[in-house]
């Protein structure tokens, strides 16, 4: 029997950053990242502000295996950020899926962030109190949840509805 007492945490605004994103830092083994829309997000590295694609390329490094699914390509300052961290090309495994608009963080598989943030400044990233959305979420590790985020970013990852997605023609790559 496992007495082990979940938690479940509803989180917003600031909260994101400080709650969700500096988990990131932490994951020993897996990383997925679920996100409709994502750009060139800041964390705080220290005493600087560095690109998420930095600590991302610092996890590689430790071995940490990283999955990422998003539903639309990148802006420039993101792909300028992400050409400055050759690691991230073999070292990350990535997908594109217009379809997706689940946006959650899977870490380790023993918690997740689920919620409304994209991967933004202006979602999950550092933007002041006034320049943010309005976001609200979860983060947990309940395994009931984090089993079920998990198997649903995987069916996915796996190409699971792609025989019946409906925009084939707008994905670059069908798995399916």
């Amino acid at each position: 029997m496992c007495d082990h007492k979940s938690f479940v945490k509803f989180v917003s605004g600031e909260e994101h950053y400080s709650e969700v994103l500096s988990r990131v830092s932490d994951v020993r083994g897996q990383l997925w990242i679920g996100t409709a829309d994502i750009k060139d997000v800041y964390v705080k590295h220290g005493s600087q502000a560095v690109p998420l694609l930095k600590v991302l390329s610092d996890l590689i490094r430790r071995g940490v295996e990283i999955r990422m699914i998003y539903a639309k390509e990148p802006g420039p300052a993101f792909r300028q950020d992400f050409d400055r961290y050759p690691i991230l090309r073999t070292g990350m495994e990535i997908m594109l899926c217009p379809r997706v608009h689940f946006k959650m963080l899977v870490f380790d598989f023993e918690s997740a962030y689920i919620g409304s943030a994209n991967l933004t400044g202006a979602g999950i990233g550092m933007k002041s109190r006034d320049r943010r959305n309005f976001e609200c979420g979860i983060i947990t590790d309940d395994p009931v949840l984090v089993e079920s985020a998990t198997e649903q970013f995987d069916s996915v990852w796996r190409g699971e509805h792609c025989p019946r997605c409906g925009r084939r023609q707008y994905c670059p790559s069908p798995l399916k």
